[in-house]
Formats: structure tokens, sequence, C-alpha cells
């Protein structure tokens, strides 16, 4: 649930940050929460066994993370930013959690006796 939820906030970062140039805090806020969101959709796809989406999501964490920000010229980060929203919408359709099934209780078996 935290993944999708946080899959959300990096969709609405993104698109802010493709429609609307802003400051120097909003862009450090923005690759905060899509730093994050990108290392829960990597430990996600490592857990489904989707290891080609881990490889994708982990290039999205390292270019957005915001302790070594990467410079690019203002075509290629609108191009950057579109991409990993188009990367984080089809996460959401291609990387579902497995439901936890629950283990049966032996108490409550029903003796044949």
């Amino acid at each position: 649930m935290l993944t999708r939820i946080m899959k959300c906030f990096s969709i609405a970062a993104l698109l802010l940050a493709v429609f609307w140039h802003s400051s120097a805090n909003f862009q450090l806020l923005m690759e905060l929460v899509i730093c994050v969101a990108g290392v829960l959709v990597v430990t996600q796809a490592v857990r489904t066994g989707k290891y080609g989406w881990a490889a994708g999501f982990l290039a999205v964490t390292v270019l957005f993370n915001p302790v070594v920000p990467v410079e690019l010229p203002g075509p290629w980060f609108f191009l950057l930013d579109s991409a990993c929203l188009v990367a984080f919408l089809a996460s959401l359709r291609a990387l579902k959690t497995r439901p936890v099934l629950s283990i049966p209780s032996i108490t409550g078996r029903r003796s044949i006796i």
C-alpha cells in the first residue's frame, strides 16, 4: 500500500515538474519523493522477481537522488521527467504485490471422533 501511495505522489510530482517550472525547493522535494518511491518500486520488483523493472527504477533512483543531483539541460530534463512519469504509470499496472495468504489455523479444525 505504501508503494502505491508513493507511486501516486511521484506521478503528481512529475506532472508538476513537466508542466510547471518551479523553485529549487520544489525541485529538491520532487527529487526526494521520486528517489524514495524508486527505492520502494525496486524492492517491490525484486520481491516479485521482475528484475528488469528493478534495474529501470534503480536508474530512476540514481538520476533523481537528492544527495548528488544530476544536472541536465532543459530538453533532456523534460524528456527524463516524461519517461519517468510513463514508467511510474506503467508500474502501477505491471507491479502488483501478491496478497499474503493466511495460514490455516489448527485450532479451528473439526475432529472426526
